[in-house]
């Protein structure tokens, strides 16, 4: 088989794989498409900024939904984005000013996506409990008297750490909510931080592609597997226990995490 001809078939398969656990189980893509394709021996930088870009169109359609659904709080998109997206062109501006390759900042960037993956895999772990934290006195109750600035704040952290791993922008961003909103339904939480991650990933991958960072054929294949694969996930997913998968692919986060924060 001709070689070309069996990538494009490789990674369309990788993306159906994953658009289809994504589907399945309701983890962010990021979580899963980055480490895959550094499996596949794709360089970070690439890697991270392909699905950066492969993030922003698929998590669109969400939002669309969403939005006719009259589930998503404009308001708190915009406070998060607010510092998200400053600080995502900050993190650009740096990795291009201060590195002359993007060999010199791949350490940077895999240390990034480790922690992503552990942060990630704990909040899958513990999602019950952090909910529950937003019932009892303490720093919590603090927070959430602050939520306005705090939830700033967190999309500062949001948008470096994404820029630089791809992944949290589901996850992450939904245990914020959470947290800060308690009494926000969990429909509107997804939608709000579905809503902010579209032009978050944009914005990062948009900025990884100045720096050369995006592989396009790459881009294509993905999408042509994961768009079809992730409604048939879905469809699958509801008659399977979701709390089991997910707590079995949070292990896996957990440990491919530990692999590469320490690589």
């Amino acid at each position: 088989m001709d070689a070309l001809l069996y990538n494009v078939l490789l990674y369309a398969a990788a993306g159906a794989g994953v658009g289809f656990a994504v589907g399945l189980t309701g983890i962010g893509g990021g979580s899963l498409m980055t480490p895959l394709l550094l499996l596949f021996g794709f360089p970070a930088p690439t890697a991270i900024g392909t699905d950066l870009m492969y993030a922003s169109i698929t998590k669109a359609n969400g939002v669309v939904a969403h939005q006719r659904q009259g589930s998503i709080n404009w308001r708190l998109v915009g406070l998060l984005a607010s510092g998200s997206i400053p600080a995502s062109l900050f993190t650009i501006w740096l990795l291009d000013n201060y590195f002359h390759s993007s060999e010199a900042y791949t350490r940077i960037l895999t240390s990034s996506l480790g922690l992503m993956l552990i942060l990630t895999a704990l909040i899958l772990l513990f999602r019950h409990r952090i909910v529950a934290s937003g019932e009892n006195e303490g720093v919590v109750n603090w927070l959430q008297s602050k939520s306005h600035p705090v939830t700033v704040i967190m999309g500062l952290f949001l948008g470096f750490l994404v820029t630089l791993s791809s992944v949290g922008a589901g996850a992450f961003g939904t245990a914020i909510l959470m947290v800060l909103f308690p009494t926000l339904a969990a429909v509107r939480v997804v939608g709000t931080d579905l809503a902010h991650a579209v032009p978050l990933t944009l914005v990062a991958g948009v900025g990884h592609l100045f720096l050369g960072n995006v592989d396009f054929m790459l881009l294509i294949c993905l999408l042509s597997g994961s768009i079809p694969a992730t409604h048939f996930g879905a469809r699958i997913g509801q008659k399977l226990p979701e709390v089991l998968l997910q707590r079995i692919l949070a292990v896996i986060l957990l440990i491919m995490g530990i692999r590469y924060a320490l690589t």
